[in-house]
């Protein structure tokens, strides 16, 4: 398969998407990049669960999952959002089609920790035919990120790991974490290139916060000998510029200068 590049959406961003982040998207499309796309939800999901008077909790920063919760969960998951994400896709002249991570055996999980963090899954395999079949025939898959067992039961995963895992299963030659923020910011300027190392020490000096540190710790978890680089880019303006990519990139190391 050719190039290949995944994006990861927050669900904070999905509605807010702009022309321009569609534009690049369909640039890409043309030069002949073969394009997935996983989303997340929180937002949506709580305000269901709200509505519905759903009470959840959270663990360590993560949502205890019941089995009510997980039935809101894949309803908005699966149902509104994915569908709204390939509506948006097909408006700007991108074929898509919306599938979770239970569809075609994609993502394969584990029980994280069921009594501290209820139906909640850890990847332990990725099969990624299904998307790869997608992608060669011109369509954008747009995953979902809910799993299943072994046993056939779903679970929720985190889709800042699951997207990590499926860009290795594709050997995706970038892996994009879209935000509402062009990049990693100090000081109002954007860093344009990070190590582990350098993101610790920005975490430690409370420069990275809140939302941004688990994407961060998933795009560090995401390098290996494929994928070099992991960028932090904008879904609210453009990502590209004269073919080239603007955001943070997050690199395992930097070259020395001689």
């Amino acid at each position: 398969m050719g190039k290949t590049i995944v994006f990861k959406c927050g669900g904070s961003v999905i509605r807010e998407l702009s022309d321009e982040f569609f534009e690049n998207l369909k640039k890409l499309a043309e030069e002949g990049w073969h394009i997935a796309v996983v989303h997340g939800g929180g937002p949506d999901i709580t305000r269901m669960l709200d509505k519905l008077n759903i009470h959840t909790e959270f663990v360590n920063g993560q949502r205890k999952t019941s089995k009510k919760v997980l039935d809101v969960a894949e309803m908005v998951l699966s149902g509104s959002i994915n569908k709204y994400f390939v509506s948006e896709l097909a408006k700007h002249g991108l074929p898509a089609v919306g599938v979770s991570g239970k569809d075609g055996g994609l993502l394969v999980a584990e029980y994280l920790n069921e009594k501290e963090y209820g139906k909640v899954g850890r990847i332990t395999k990725v099969n990624g035919q299904m998307a790869e079949a997608l992608m060669e025939k011109g369509f954008i898959p747009v995953i979902a990120p809910l799993s299943m067992t072994a046993a056939c039961e779903t679970l929720n995963v985190n889709a800042d790991l699951a997207a990590s895992a499926i860009a290795g299963a594709l050997r995706a030659d970038k892996l994009m974490f879209v935000t509402d923020v062009k990049g990693i910011m100090k000081n109002e300027n954007m860093l344009s290139a990070l190590t582990p190392e350098e993101i610790e020490k920005l975490i430690a000096a409370g420069v990275i916060s809140g939302g941004m540190i688990p994407k961060v710790n998933s795009a560090v978890a995401a390098l290996s000998e494929q994928m070099e680089e992991v960028m932090i880019v904008s879904g609210k303006g453009s990502f590209l510029k004269e073919d080239a990519f603007i955001g943070t990139k997050i690199i395992k190391q930097k070259e020395a200068v001689s």
